[in-house]
């Protein structure tokens, strides 16, 4: 029995309940991919595609640690012929996982990455538009049109060769990399990504090409979720039905990295959306595929979880009970004001950071108390209509905390934020995750992250709660404070826009992210984009303040915004330089004394 054979309706969406979105399958090698089969994993290297012994070797890595497709950038037709090489060593040594060719500007390269793998990813904004075509004159009707045929011949070709060779092809849009066109027309929204995917699906539909998989990436969470659904709600309307690759580009490394990717992935995933899943992380692609098992088997638990029956009158929507029109409650929790963290946790003597007056961190929940209110606790699992017409009868200036625990602690709150909004009660709402004492902190990690993350970007929740006593205290405020930055509603360290690395990287990525860090993270007002190379740089870390690029190999190029403003500085030389930039401009702080924690 399929994980969406167990909900009575798999067609409809339903928000309490896991149902995976029906899809085509597709087959890429011996993996077929489609809501047919279990949730994929992939992942990418990040030697250079030259080098096959290396690639190889990475390859078998990959495999080991769990990886069910492994992708090679081809930024040129040189590139491409290797991974025949590659393929072929694999296959001596019994390696059968199916290979991606990742292609970006170069429809040559594309070409012949068909003859030796099994799909090949190309990306709408630069397979067939130009860079700065029309930078000097308005985009008029006409010349958009233009570029549609352009599109539909180029690619339109390129299709009824990939038929021929039997291969998959990957329309992978990239919010930072949207055509030129696209963005005169639509700007740099989903919208504008939706769109480029929809021009080039037509091409594919006219052509009866079905081997299909789609993506929509950003390093933004928000704009990654965001498209993704749009994209569905599109596809849905028009009755097309093919598979979904899930990731967030350019997460970033260690915890952070982990948790905005787990809370873009996972709340598509924990609502059925998504085929196969890239965690992106800027460390070796090995390390990505525990993460990316973890997601898959949070989702899994969430499908094999009893069916949950919603109130009467009562169904859930997104926004239906913001947290911005809570009341506000001892003047820091509710309405606008930034959301807070509540951590029950074990050693809370380790917390030797600076804690805002509006977080508690406690050893006992017992001891969590609030100056002027008591809060109140509610188990989900026993929220009624009759309790939520009591709470609806109390004042309001208080905080309803709801503890929810278990693998469906999404369908639980969802159910009860449906029931809270019937009765119109506006008390500030705390998003309590309970774990048990087996979960392992990487569990825990994962789990709360989907669940959090998944409320805290429909508009719930003006406090996150954390209860793991067994798991040290520091930790969970660590991961708490991340959660409410990956969803950009707090802000409490620098945020880190940095790219996993491939085999277009022009310098040692994961030394020069270190760092940077270490100079930089007490900088919680910046975003600091670093970037292996030009590729999906500039435009993936569109909405960063500073940027650190490779320009050419071992040299730097560093960004203020979307300008360019020192350009071929030496690599050894360019954190020391980042940093002057920083300054020069006025936003540089120096890192402030930490200091014990009063419990």
């Amino acid at each position: 029995m399929t994980m969406f054979d167990q909900h009575p309706n798999p067609m409809l969406h339903d928000p309490l309940n896991y149902s995976r979105r029906r899809t085509t399958s597709v087959s890429i090698g011996s993996v077929p991919l489609g809501s047919s089969y279990p949730l994929r994993i992939q992942t990418m290297a990040n030697v250079s595609t030259l080098d096959v012994t290396a690639g190889i070797a990475q390859t078998k890595r990959a495999v080991e640690a769990g990886a069910d497709y492994m992708r090679f950038t081809a930024q040129g037709v040189r590139e491409a012929s290797c991974l025949q090489q590659i393929r072929a060593g694999l296959d001596a040594e019994g390696y059968t996982i199916p290979l991606v060719a990742d292609i970006h500007f170069n429809p040559q390269a594309a070409y012949e990455a068909l003859k030796h793998v099994e799909k090949v990813r190309i990306n709408p904004g630069n397979f067939a538009d130009r860079r700065g075509e029309w930078a000097d004159s308005p985009l008029s009707d006409a010349d958009f049109a233009l570029g549609a045929e352009r599109v539909q011949r180029l690619f339109g070709d390129f299709l009824i060769e990939a038929k021929k060779q039997g291969r998959v092809v990957r329309l992978g849009i990239n919010h930072g990399s949207l055509s030129e066109r696209m963005l005169r027309r639509y700007g740099d929204t989903p919208e504008g990504m939706v769109e480029s995917c929809m021009e080039y699906l037509r091409v594919a539909r006219n052509l009866d090409f079905d081997n299909i998989v789609i993506s929509m990436k950003s390093s933004h969470v928000q704009v990654m979720t965001e498209a993704v659904r749009l994209l569905v709600d599109r596809m849905e309307q028009l009755g097309f039905r093919y598979p979904l690759h899930i990731g967030v580009t350019e997460a970033g490394e260690g915890e952070d990295g982990r948790i905005k990717s787990a809370v873009g992935i996972g709340s598509l995933l924990i609502d059925g959306i998504g085929d196969t899943l890239r965690v992106s992380l800027s460390e070796a692609p090995e390390a990505e595929l525990p993460v990316a098992r973890l997601l898959v088997r949070h989702i899994e638990q969430r499908s094999q979880s009893p069916y949950l029956d919603s109130w009467k009158n009562c169904s859930y929507q997104p926004h239906m009970l913001p947290r911005t029109n809570s009341r506000l409650v001892v003047g820091c929790y509710g309405a606008t004001s930034v959301p807070s963290v509540f951590v029950v946790g074990d050693r809370v003597e380790e917390c030797s950071v600076a804690i805002k007056s509006s977080d508690c961190v406690v050893a006992r929940r017992e001891a969590l108390r609030i100056e002027g209110i008591s809060p109140l606790f509610i188990d989900v699992q026993e929220l009624t209509p009759e309790v939520a017409r009591h709470l609806a009868s109390l004042p309001q200036a208080q905080l309803l905390i709801l503890e929810a625990s278990g693998s469906n602690r999404v369908g639980l709150w969802r159910r009860a934020i449906s029931l809270l909004a019937s009765y119109h009660v506006t008390m500030p709402v705390v998003l309590d995750a309970v774990f048990s004492s087996e979960e392992t902190f990487e569990e825990v990690q994962i789990a709360a992250s989907v669940d959090l993350g998944t409320l805290l970007l429909e508009g719930v929740g003006s406090v996150v709660m954390l209860e793991a006593p067994h798991l040290a205290a520091a930790s969970l405020r660590a991961l708490a404070l991340g959660i409410l930055q990956a969803t950009r509603l707090r802000f409490s360290h620098t945020e880190y826009i940095s790219c996993p690395g491939c085999g277009r990287t022009l310098y040692n990525l994961e030394q020069t992210i270190a760092r940077i860090k270490q100079a930089t993270s007490h900088l919680s007002n910046l975003k600091i984009g670093i970037m292996g190379c030009i590729v999906n740089g500039p435009g993936e870390m569109a909405d960063a303040d500073y940027g650190y690029v490779g320009g050419a190999p071992h040299k730097i190029d560093l960004y203020k915004g979307q300008k360019c403003i020192r350009r071929g500085i030496a690599e050894e030389e360019a954190v020391d330089a980042l940093i002057a930039l920083i300054k020069e401009y006025g936003d540089w702080q120096d890192a402030p004394e930490t200091f014990e924690v009063n419990l």
